[in-house]
């Protein structure tokens, strides 16, 4: 008999006095303690396989942060010979305002509202709509009310892609009614702003 046979036959030996001892041991545990001893072999599983792989993720995100903020450091160095070059307030203010669209462009601003809403196949009907000028304001409130009609994954895709479309739209206030707990379809009534620029 050869060394590798004979210790083929020690593992055979002992595996074999190793079984009996833990079906004893788990045994002993209980139902809690079975379902604990689960819990932790399902945690230590979950950690090697979703957390570690996480985790060296997330130490590449943090070395490109640092990349990225020490680029930024240096062109703020450098920008610093640029700084007789910075804008008024005037001129920032009217960059701000600039950013607004045009008060005439309401209507087009509307029709894309109603294109977004048909790509997520939500229902708008009966809108209200309501220009506020005030007098000393350098920007104009188009008052929208939209009852929408739809599935919630499809509403909330909806006003994802208006607030992404369309930066000068706020959302001031949201009512949601469900006709039964087992329906799909949600009504919504959305109240939005539009700032326009005078």
């Amino acid at each position: 008999m050869d060394l590798k046979q004979l210790n083929t036959q020690i593992a055979q030996v002992q595996w074999s006095q190793f079984l009996p001892l833990l079906r004893w041991q788990i045994n002993r545990l209980g139902a809690l303690g079975k379902i604990g001893m689960g819990l932790l072999v399902v945690t230590v599983i979950y950690f090697f396989s979703a957390v570690l792989p996480q985790d060296s993720a997330l130490q590449k995100l943090k070395e490109r942060a640092e990349t990225l903020q020490m680029q930024a450091n240096s062109k703020q160095t450098s920008g610093d010979a640029d700084a007789g070059k910075k804008m008024s307030s005037d001129q920032a203010l009217q960059v701000f305002y600039d950013f607004f669209p045009r008060i005439d462009s309401s209507p087009f601003w509307i029709r894309e509202l109603v294109r977004l809403a048909k790509k997520q196949k939500v229902e708008l009907s009966s809108s209200e709509y309501r220009l506020v000028n005030e007098k000393d304001a350098r920007l104009a409130r188009y008052e929208m009310i939209l009852p929408v009609k739809g599935r919630y994954p499809e509403i909330r895709a909806f006003i994802a892609d208006a607030l992404e479309a369309i930066p000068a739209m706020a959302i001031s206030a949201i009512a949601i009614k469900r006709e039964s707990v087992s329906s799909d379809r949600l009504e919504m009534r959305l109240e939005i702003n539009l700032y326009l620029n005078k």
